[in-house]
């Protein structure tokens, strides 16, 4: 049943007059249930207290975070044919869709619940004491991380489980000890809440302390910023576009404690085509690319909005045929109208710009909320020229940019701001695909794809989902993935403590029988004996 109330910890609450709906854009009209906006009480309520929750549950053992991270993937399960009802009624979004994201979010709690049960996120590192060494004694070190706070974690629009309520951010940071403070999207404010009730059911079945979790709604940004702001509030997660997560980071860098904020934000995710693979498989490719373009009705933050190549007459076949299979598609159903009319806004200033090319059909009549598949082309020196070019429109269009050799293409390349990825077409003996060429996408995105799609983001510890500014507020991190966890710990030395006092994973007993590094060894020995340092430390 969905309230519209706030969760605040482990009780609903409605103290403001404020209330909001949402909106079913494929029936274009708005959902009949009211959600209540967090009053400043609740807001200042569920910080103090996800404060208060955080000096329990930091001490809550990593087999018991396990365990509420379980119960949290079986509560989901028990509701998921509510999740999918109200999914699809805020949304638009095809059933399928639903239960594909849903199964991602309960495999990300149950990637990081077994993660807690291995033990090895905590990067535990000791170095024993050399009393003897001269001329100054080597004290007993021993480091490992630990969790830095209450969370507060931005639910993402265009993905409203699996970068949401119980999405990555959350279950990462429950996951490493913090509880979470989340501020729900208004977009599926419903969604959110059924999610958020069963992350309390789970929180209440496993004993976790009241505050672990709360789930906050509002229709605007006062909430969010007041959330920032908070002083209980040590690090924030955030999933959407570049002026809402630089809002988000230049806020928290402005407090009197300033915080860190990871924040994966916008990208146009080149790719790359050269001209071996395009005689081979210039029509497959095509048709890959119209489906990558416009699956999910090209709101991913993953979406190939541009395509690189050379103004040859093989490009101009695939150019032709990805036109064609792109028209083929009908449309899908965008997430809400004003995601729809920035959509079409970015268009607006594509035709208008006169160095651009539409090569789609434009006159197409469609219903409500439904957009144009585009596909348009510029010349590389005018996309170089042209900053504009290279912003983010969100949806189901993509710019091709022909380039007249290496050298431009490569300057196409550099002229790019950082990307979520960055995606080769081309066989490994192609003349065109140089070094330098590689090396300078490198410098410019998380993840470089080799003759693939960058739609589809594989949740396993090697995946990196972030990149250079813009695409994220620190490239250094990885907002999916098992490592995704290491933005909410911190690390913590000790320096010559008493065994009984330290953590339990720093013990000499090993009492977790977790893989520690010991003296430049990798282990999960018990006795050091045969774990001293090599003689070059002792001199």
């Amino acid at each position: 049943m969905i309230t519209g109330k706030n969760y605040i910890g482990g009780e609903l609450s409605s103290n403001s007059s404020v209330t909001f709906k949402t909106f079913n854009p494929l029936l274009n009209i708005e959902n009949s249930i009211s959600f209540y906006e967090a009053s400043d009480n609740e807001i200042e309520k569920s910080t103090k207290l996800a404060n208060d929750a955080f000096k329990i549950f930091k001490q809550v053992s990593s087999l018991d975070r396990s365990k509420f991270l379980n119960q949290i993937s079986d509560e989901l399960e028990l509701i998921k044919e509510d999740i999918v009802n109200v999914y699809c009624s805020e949304t638009g979004l095809p059933e399928d869709r639903c239960k594909a994201e849903l199964n991602r979010t309960v495999n990300q709690l149950k990637s990081f619940a077994k993660l807690l049960i291995e033990g090895n996120f905590q990067e535990v590192s000791i170095d024993t004491s050399i009393p003897e060494r001269k001329p100054v004694p080597k004290p007993d070190l021993r480091k490992m991380l630990m969790p830095i706070g209450p969370i507060l974690v931005f639910g993402a629009s265009n993905f409203p489980l699996a970068y949401s309520t119980a999405g990555g951010d959350t279950a990462s940071a429950l996951a490493a000890g913090c509880p979470v403070i989340l501020k729900s999207h208004p977009m599926h404010a419903g969604t959110g809440e059924l999610v958020a009730a069963a992350i309390i059911r789970a929180a209440k079945k496993t004993k976790m302390p009241n505050g672990v979790f709360s789930n906050l709604n509002s229709k605007g940004i006062e909430v969010g910023e007041k959330l920032v702001n908070s002083h209980y509030v040590k690090a924030v997660g955030f999933t959407g576009s570049l002026r809402g997560g630089r809002a988000i980071y230049n806020l928290a860098s402005k407090r009197d404690t300033p915080i860190p904020v990871f924040a994966e934000m916008g990208s146009v995710n080149p790719v790359l085509i050269f001209p071996k693979k395009l005689k081979k498989e210039y029509s497959e490719l095509a048709a890959q690319y119209a489906k990558s373009i416009t699956i999910g009705s090209g709101q991913f933050c993953t979406n190939p909005g541009i395509i690189i190549s050379f103004d040859t007459e093989i490009f101009n076949l695939f150019k032709n045929k990805l036109v064609e299979e792109i028209e083929k598609i009908s449309p899908s159903c965008m997430l809400h109208p004003n995601i729809h009319k920035s959509y079409n806004d970015g268009l607006e200033n594509i035709k208008k710009n006169k160095s651009v090319s539409v090569l789609t059909k434009q006159d197409i009549e469609l219903d409500d909320n439904f957009p144009n598949h585009v596909i348009s082309s510029v010349t590389a020196n005018k996309f170089i020229e042209d900053k504009s070019l290279q912003q983010e429109i969100f949806g189901p269009c993509s710019l091709l940019v022909l380039c007249k050799d290496q050298h431009e293409m490569l300057n196409v390349i550099k002229s790019m701001e950082g990307q979520l990825t960055g995606t080769l077409l081309a066989e490994e003996n192609d003349d065109y695909l140089t070094q330098e060429i590689i090396n300078a996408l490198e410098l410019k995105v998380g993840r470089i794809i080799f003759n693939g799609v960058p739609t589809g983001v594989e949740v396993c510890p090697s995946m990196t989902h972030g990149g250079p500014y813009p695409a994220s507020t620190d490239s250094r991190f990885s907002a999916v993935g098992i490592n995704s966890i290491k933005r909410w710990l911190r690390p913590v030395s000790f320096q010559d403590f008493p065994q009984n006092l330290l953590p339990s994973e720093l013990k000499n007993n090993n009492p977790l029988n977790i893989e520690r590094n010991i003296n430049g060894i990798t282990t999960r020995a018990v006795s050091y004996t045969h774990l001293t340092l090599p003689t070059i430390y002792s001199v």
